[in-house]
């Protein structure tokens, strides 16, 4: 079913009590509980979320500075209001009594599952809820002081330490793209991602030079002494050979079998 947020003409005119958004329609509640599927029920339905969409549009209106634009919060108490009529029993009571928690659980479950740019524990949103109203209610009075995190955990109950996350959770509902201009005081801006350092490679070398030592210290005298003169004095195969009375294709077949065998031990110890 498709949501319009803007109220048609019902067919029944359902009279309305004494606020607006309260309309009586305890007899079509009735009506739709006794219809099986089909285009009629379709209809009465259609014309019940009709009638009580401006009371979910109220609800929505009551979350409209948290960051959400009120048209996608119409929409989601919109949706509430659906739940609601789809799974009102008229024989419990007001429709009203029902809907209302109903739509405005629909709605505040939106902004705990969807509105948050980083992923934060429930208990934390819930820290970050108490803190937030208790600063308002500290702060209301005009020329109220900023409460410090003692005030705030005196305040709602909790720990300091829950407090301190809470607030940390005051900043995490959105993000700053890491290719955000900052300021740097002259006609020249940076990013936030020039602020952060790169990887320094010089790590991997030191990482793998140790990783190395054992597996150089178990070869053979020999090896060992053509591996250092050709990487460390930069020595030429055939100089090697030379200097050692060897073939230059014994020393680079020496030379392999060494670098192989080193490697897989350092790679085995990881």
């Amino acid at each position: 079913m498709s949501i319009n947020t803007a109220p048609g003409r019902s067919t029944h005119a359902p009279s309305r009590r004494s606020h607006d958004d309260a309309p009586d329609t305890a007899a079509l509640f009735a009506r739709l509980a006794e219809l099986g599927d089909g285009p009629e029920r379709e209809a009465l339905r259609d014309e019940l979320v009709a009638a009580w969409l401006p009371m979910a549009h109220r609800i929505a209106g009551r979350f409209r500075d948290r960051g959400e634009n009120i048209e996608d919060l119409r929409q989601v108490a919109a949706l509430g209001l659906v739940k609601a009529v789809d799974r009102f029993d008229p024989s419990r009571g007001a429709f009203e009594s029902y809907a209302v928690p109903t739509i405005t659980g629909e709605v505040k479950r939106h902004f705990r599952d969807r509105m948050w740019a980083l992923r934060v524990p429930r208990r934390v949103q819930e820290y970050r809820n108490r803190v937030r109203v208790a600063r308002r209610e500290l702060t209301e009075n005009p020329g109220s002081p900023e409460p410090t995190v003692a005030d705030l955990a005196a305040h709602t109950g909790l720990t300091e330490d829950e407090v301190s996350a809470g607030l940390e959770a005051l900043e995490s509902f959105s993000t700053l793209s890491l290719d955000a201009e900052l300021s740097a005081g002259d006609d020249d801006g940076y990013s936030l991602a020039d602020t952060f350092g790169d990887s320094d490679g010089s790590f991997d070398t030191v990482i793998d030079r140790e990783a190395a030592k054992q597996g150089l210290r178990r070869l053979p005298e020999r090896e060992r002494a053509i591996l250092y003169m050709r990487f460390f004095e930069d020595m030429t195969q055939s100089r090697i050979a030379e200097s050692l009375g060897l073939s230059q294709m014994h020393v680079s077949r020496l030379i392999t079998r060494s670098c192989a065998r080193v490697r897989a031990e350092a790679l085995g110890g990881q």
